[in-house]
């Protein structure tokens, strides 16, 4: 069953691991990845499973981890990949990586604190440095000022200044000083701080440090400056220091006198030198250890990363009564059965066990998971698909006609060569160098998204390239690959002076030749015709309903594929057969009639040809006439009114028939449902096999009738709600017949926007240029033309790129899905390494 167009067979397996082969046996499994496991302790606290205290060994292993590559990105130092992918490592091997990381961890810890503790104390220093080289112009301010207060003639404000009420009594005044550093954008509300709390009894001269200074905890540079603060009394100089330290301010012991400080500018000039070699060796001992960590943390990472996926996976077991076995349920492939068991068997023997592990499939009753094999190619359209819901198991998937049919309605909307083979190139180069860019891969979700459709893109473009051909449309100008069928032969050349516009009949032979109409595509001179969107829109409006009638009838008959694969007989009868001839004699009768107009009606006679809007609108309303003008064919009103009955005779059909026979049938009684119950059978195993055993077909016992109550109860027949079920899906596709093929209008409309866009694009901007000649024409197209190709990349190929995609993708899922996919499905979610890595990168 599993193929292209179904998910993979199911089967629910039963997995009998030792012990001692557990470990191994998982880590075969999760390179595998064809393996979902079940909890079968879903009651149970995630503290107390049996593997709780190993998986919090692998938490604190990644933890350490993350704290090096934490460091290592701040050093500036890249992380080293070489795609290596290693082996979950034996459990023995756990202890190793534990000691390792707790060596690496301390070792960084200890350098990191040393490092942190010479940095401050270099920091103390240069600042000191700067303390002392900027305070001696301070102190002969001081000293100036203290002179100017020696004054007789400044005595008196002095006073009020710097003494406050103490009397002086004769004596020389002895101004008590404090000078340190502060942070720069501190200074303003500091000044005033001081300012208001000493009521302007101090002194205060700064000036700034000219370089940063590095800050020994978080390595950011940061501007100080230089203060020094002079005061009088020991009162003033209290609330000094606490001024400084409210505002984080550093005070360092400045002497007074210029020797002094020039002796213990020497000594921190002397030691700064000593330390600055220290913090050099410490920043080389440090950057050693990193670039070596550097070399194996992705492979430590991916190590420690699986051996808690494995823990992880074995706390969804079960221990059998003997504590020797561990039981496990999965789903997995029926069609992989054959590559689980060889994996068990490469788990058994890597772990030395002398027992094999055993592989039971199951019966139940719950619905498998949904499970697609996809490739690189594939994937972006599954993708698509699954964002609408995950297909019900076994049903039939859209994403192989998915591949064709999404990129041709977005071409159809899109049809342009031109922009078309842009987006085409685009694609292109991404597939061409997709190892490049994978292994290049960041976090920018934008540019993500773009690469993982890098085909869908590339089918889009290229899809766009044929109906931009078909419309004869590259950047709204169209090509004249084959010569046009229309000629000026037979108009003459007063009559072209004459008149703005010429009409050309095509019922002239010189004029228009009918015998050998364009090739390929829309004859060029329509993109010269006054005309040209009439046409157009008569000819892209008929295309839209022919290529919307098409889909959901092909939607309607993949139905039926799901009908018979479930043997439903009933849904043929009742569901599959009224649909089509309710939508065939309709829309599929609109379609007919439009191909009998193309062909039965040439220009000759094109003028008493009858609307086909009129003409569908009589049929629902039975309004005929007697003009046989008013008439496509002959019997058109007999034909019309027999399929009309048809249509509505299908309406009970669908809403009564089922609910009627689902009912007599639960009247009449129906056949007891067979319950299964799970037979283990461990004969002929071997020693160096993983043996698969299968159900046991024999008889089985009857279930209790404690189970037969409950089931009887679960599927008792309810005709009230069955009949509202059914009315609603009725209703649901009768009127969505007629909405959705009035939905498929948007590829007309959408294609008549792009056109039309492109076409004032190039009129509004490239032509411009190009209607100047000489080299002046050639200089105005050279300033234009980037101004075009940004435009059209932005608006025609990104914005009208986008909104045709997204159109395209609802008539999938509501147009042509609804008529056959249910997406009640889960998706199958394998235990597998490389699932796990990709979400960690």
């Amino acid at each position: 069953m599993g193929s292209l167009f179904r998910s993979e067979e199911m089967t629910l397996a039963q997995l009998f691991l030792q012990s001692e082969a557990a470990y191994a046996c998982v880590s075969e499994l999760g390179e595998l990845g064809l393996v979902q496991f079940r909890d079968l302790n879903p009651d149970v606290n995630a503290f107390q499973r049996k593997f709780v205290n190993e998986v919090r060994r692998c938490d604190e292993m990644e933890r350490k981890l993350r704290f090096l590559e934490k460091e290592i990105r701040k050093a500036g130092i890249p992380i080293v990949d070489t795609g290596e992918n290693p082996d979950a490592p034996p459990p023995r091997e756990m202890i190793d990586l534990e000691a390792t990381f707790e060596k690496l961890e301390n070792e960084m810890k200890e350098v990191n604190t040393n490092q942190e503790a010479l940095k401050r104390n270099f920091l103390e220093l240069t600042e000191l440095k700067h303390i002392l080289r900027k305070t001696q112009s301070f102190f002969e301010e001081a000293e100036f000022h203290h002179q100017q207060m020696q004054d007789p003639a400044l005595a008196e404000e002095s006073h009020a200044l710097l003494l406050g009420d103490e009397e002086r009594g004769g004596q020389p005044m002895r101004l008590g000083f404090v000078a340190g550093v502060i942070n720069r954008e501190r200074l303003p509300t500091f000044e005033r701080m001081l300012w208001r709390a000493c009521r302007g009894n101090v002194f205060l001269r700064q000036t700034e440090i000219e370089t940063p200074l590095e800050d020994p905890v978080t390595g950011d540079q940061v501007h100080k400056c230089v203060f020094i603060i002079f005061f009088q009394g020991d009162q003033l100089k209290t609330r000094v220091k606490k001024i400084c330290e409210g505002f984080r301010a550093t005070l360092y012991p400045c002497p007074e006198t210029p020797a002094e400080r020039r002796e213990m500018a020497i000594g921190v000039m002397t030691r700064i030198e000593d330390l600055q070699t220290v913090l050099n060796q410490t920043q080389d001992h440090r950057h050693r250890v990193l670039v070596s960590a550097a070399k194996n943390i992705r492979v430590w990472f991916i190590k420690a990363r699986k051996i808690k996926a494995i823990y992880h996976t074995l706390n969804l077991f079960n221990l059998d009564v003997t504590q020797k076995c561990l039981i496990a349920e999965c789903w997995c492939p029926v069609a992989d059965l054959e590559r689980i068991q060889l994996a068990l068997r490469r788990g058994t023997e890597h772990s030395g066990s002398s027992v094999p592990s055993i592989l039971n499939r199951m019966t139940t009753k719950q619905a498998p998971p949904t499970y697609n094999k996809t490739n690189k190619f594939t994937s972006g359209f599954q993708g698509l698909v699954d964002a609408y819901g995950v297909a019900s198991y076994s049903e039939v998937n859209p994403a192989p006609f998915t591949i064709i049919t999404f990129p041709f309605l977005f071409a159809v909307m899109f049809g342009d060569a031109g922009h078309g083979l842009i987006m085409a190139l685009f694609a292109l180069w991404m597939v061409w160098r997709e190892k490049q860019l994978l292994s290049q891969k960041g976090d920018n979700e934008i540019w993500n998204i773009f690469f993982g459709g890098r085909y869908i893109i590339l089918l889009m473009g290229t899809f766009s390239i044929y109906t931009g051909l078909i419309y004869n449309d590259a950047f709204s100008k169209s090509l004249n690959i084959f010569g046009s069928s229309w000629s000026m032969i037979g108009v003459s050349d007063e009559e072209i002076e004459n008149n703005e516009m010429v009409e050309l009949d095509p019922n002239k032979t010189d004029i228009y030749k009918a015998a050998s109409p364009y090739p390929f595509g829309i004859d060029p001179i329509w993109n010269l015709a006054e005309n040209k969107i009439t046409f157009l829109n008569s000819f892209k409006m008929k295309m839209s309903v022919i290529l919307g009638v098409m889909q959901m009838t092909f939607g309607v008959c993949l139905s039926l594929s799901n009908h018979r694969f479930f043997r439903d007989p009933l849904s043929v009868f009742c569901q599959f057969i009224p649909q089509l001839l309710f939508l065939l004699c309709i829309f599929g009768y609109l379609v007919i009639i439009i191909f009998y107009k193309w062909i039965a009606y040439d220009a000759s006679i094109s003028s008493s040809a009858p609307s086909l809007l009129i003409t569908l609108i009589n049929m629902f309303l039975l309004k005929y006439t007697d003009n046989p003008d008013d008439y496509l064919y002959t019997g058109q009103k007999g034909l019309q009114i027999f399929l009309l009955l048809v249509a509505v005779v299908c309406i009970p059909w669908m809403l009564f028939l089922k609910p009627f026979i689902q009912w007599r049938a639960s009247k009449s009684g129906r056949p007891s449902v067979r319950f299964g119950t799970v037979h283990m059978q461990v004969n002929g195993a071997t020693e160096d096999t993983a043996v698969i055993m299968d159900q046991d077909e024999g008889e089985m016992p009857p279930p209790p009738a404690e189970a037969m109550a409950a089931h009887k109860e679960e599927e008792e027949f309810d005709l009230g709600e069955t009949l509202i079920h059914q009315g609603i899906h009725t209703i649901e596709f009768c009127l969505g017949c007629i909405s959705h093929t009035a939905s498929y209008l948007r590829l007309w409309a959408l294609s008549l926007a792009h056109a039309e866009l492109s076409e004032v694009l190039w009129s509004m901007v490239l032509h411009i240029g190009l209607s100047f000649k000489g080299w002046l024409g050639a200089v105005i197209t050279t300033m234009v033309f980037p101004a075009f190709a940004v435009l059209t990349i932005a608006i025609l190929l990104v914005m009208e790129g986008l909104s045709a995609f997204l159109h395209a993708l609802r008539l999938h899922w509501v147009e042509f899905q609804s008529k056959f996919y249910k997406g009640e499905g889960h998706q199958f979610q394998p235990f597998s390494f490389e699932a796990l890595m990709e979400d960690h990168n």
